[in-house]
């Protein structure tokens, strides 16, 4: 008579053990994933702070947030109670950049100046063909300076679409403090540093741009990355898988190491 192959009886730990590492490492790959992504959905000016006196690039990151139309064009409005006296964008493939001046009536005196013009807005416009696609988004870096010395500045920005919608994202905080629907970009300004000039913040914002420009391949590295680790999850519970169903198929042939014996 054959008797119940004694290894059956332990064969469940290592399936349980195979099941609590394919899940562990399966939902690590998802957290991971989920925390590459880019945590934006506004218009929203980047860095979020610069120093006040120095010179600084400031990049708008726009989003496509419609499903079935692009953005062509992205409008921002400069402050013009605290003029920003030098304005400079940099070339974006398949799109053109221009800028506005506006006189200041009355003209602004600071840290000694008169001013009487100032640029009041940047416009950027797509070229023929090309536009932010829905799921998609766009860095556009301005340098800036000298900043004005004041805490912050707000910077109000009107996104266009190809099919005739406009988004103006334009608004304050609520006065709870919340954020509204349409926040506008602002960027907060820092008392300057002992020892600080504006040249050399100058050289220091002219050579972020570097950063700024790497943005999206830096997004899409972390993209990746996550998918990689999901991949590779993923790929770990198939190998469990596949030790399972042999441990089965051995049971259910009764090739086990007792399965010759008789009592």
């Amino acid at each position: 008579m054959s008797r119940t192959p004694l290894f059956r009886s332990g064969a469940a730990r290592p399936r349980r053990a195979a099941l609590r590492i394919g899940t562990v490492v399966t939902a690590a790959g998802i957290v991971a994933l989920v925390g590459a992504a880019p945590a934006f959905a506004h218009v929203t000016a980047q860095p979020g702070t610069a120093q006040q006196g120095g010179y600084a690039v400031v990049t708008f990151r726009v989003p496509n947030e419609e499903d079935t139309a692009g953005t062509i064009g992205l409008t921002v409005t400069l402050p013009t109670d605290h003029p920003i006296s030098s304005v400079r964008t940099t070339p974006i493939a398949g799109w053109t950049a221009t800028t506005t001046t506006v006189p200041l009536n009355p003209p602004v005196t600071d840290d000694g100046r008169t001013i009487t013009k100032t640029t009041g807005s940047i416009t950027w416009t797509a070229t023929a063909g090309n536009k932010i696609a829905p799921g998609q988004y766009l860095d556009f870096p301005v340098s800036l300076g000298p900043m004005p010395h004041v805490p912050e500045i707000t910077l109000p920005a009107k996104q266009t679409y190809d099919d005739g919608t406009v988004v103006n994202w334009n608004q304050p905080p609520n006065a709870d403090g919340s954020e509204p629907d349409h926040p506008a970009p602002s960027v907060t300004l820092t008392p300057a540093a002992a020892g600080g000039d504006a040249h050399s913040g100058m050289a220091m914002a002219m050579g972020s741009t570097d950063t700024a420009a790497t943005g999206a391949t830096d997004t899409t590295a972390r993209w990746l990355g996550g998918a990689g680790l999901l991949v590779g999850a993923l790929g770990l519970g198939v190998g469990g898988g596949a030790v399972l169903r042999t441990r089965r198929s051995g049971a259910a042939s009764g090739s086990g190491p007792d399965s010759g014996k008789e009592s």
